[in-house]
């Protein structure tokens, strides 16, 4: 990148709540933070799995510049989303100065993977410069399919980039989030599918040993504490203490050992909220690890 990007700016493509947009800014400076670890040249040609609504997106598409290209991949209808739909925030984005950078794909990742031809990848040249999965690996249904996935891409490009909440709290005030996550994956693996945005939870060291058994070399990684405003873990511990979530806990575990522990997890995540000032608001989220792979 020749200069810094403008934080405020490409915030602002993404589509939001202008009374909110501290919230939209925050989600774009923390991907900006991911992006000084990843060290992505300019006209690189990305791939993103599990681009969501985009906020990840527009700040490759951003960093990629002018002669780069995004290849934005969810598997997620179009209607999937609140308060806006994937549908709704890529076609807002897709208007906007980087959109024709952006191709987006709505395709499981293996899926799309299988679709390359095999001439994408001969003689040596790899079709993407990077792929990139940032905040999407709990997405996955299981880590055998994480495991395929990150098989397949070696196939098509040079680098892996990865980013995903480490289960580490640094700050004191981000522990709920830690065990909101713990709580929701513990219900989420007792369900025959899931459409939980908390499915297969993870550690960097798992993650790594995923990638390794894929065939990547880890040549990175760092933990990174983000900011105040970055609202995921309020969002999550909101998630796990309300009442719908213990519906879910009644209709999902039959075993009451296996329920025993569901409950356990999201009253010591409850617990855990006495030590933070302002409760349920005050919750900072998680530390992020970020790795790149070769």
């Amino acid at each position: 990148m020749s200069s810094p990007l403008d934080a405020k700016y490409i915030a602002s493509l993404s589509l939001h709540n202008p009374n909110h947009f501290d919230v939209q800014n925050a989600q774009t400076l923390h991907r900006l933070v991911l992006l000084d670890h990843w060290k992505i040249p300019t006209g690189s040609r990305l791939l993103e799995l599990g681009c969501g609504q985009g906020d990840c997106t527009t700040v490759l598409a951003s960093a990629s510049g002018e002669q780069g290209e995004v290849v934005a991949v969810d598997p997620a209808g179009s209607d999937y989303g609140s308060p806006y739909t994937l549908g709704q925030a890529q076609h807002h984005i897709s208007q906007g100065p980087l959109g024709k950078r952006i191709t987006w794909v709505q395709q499981s990742p293996l899926d799309y993977l299988s679709s390359l031809t095999p001439s994408d990848s001969t003689l040596g040249s790899k079709r993407f410069d990077a792929a990139v999965l940032a905040h999407c690996l709990w997405y996955f249904s299981s880590p055998s399919l994480i495991l395929d996935t990150l098989r397949a891409l070696k196939q098509h490009t040079k680098c892996l980039l990865l980013a995903e909440w480490s289960l580490v709290a640094t700050h004191p005030s981000a522990q709920p989030h830690v065990l909101a996550a713990l709580t929701q994956a513990a219900l989420e693996c007792r369900k025959p599918t899931s459409t939980s945005n908390v499915r297969t939870v993870l550690s960097p060291r798992r993650v790594t040993e995923l990638a390794l058994a894929a065939g990547w070399q880890l040549e990175s990684e760092a933990r990174v504490q983000p900011t105040e405003g970055l609202l995921d873990g309020q969002w999550e511990v909101y998630a796990c203490l309300s009442p719908s979530f213990a519906n879910e806990v009644e209709d999902a575990v039959n075993n009451e050992r296996e329920r025993g522990v569901v409950y356990a997890l999201r009253d010591a995540c409850e617990a855990s909220l006495e030590g933070v000032q302002g409760g349920r608001q005050g919750v900072r989220a998680m530390d992020v690890w970020t790795a790149t792979f070769i």
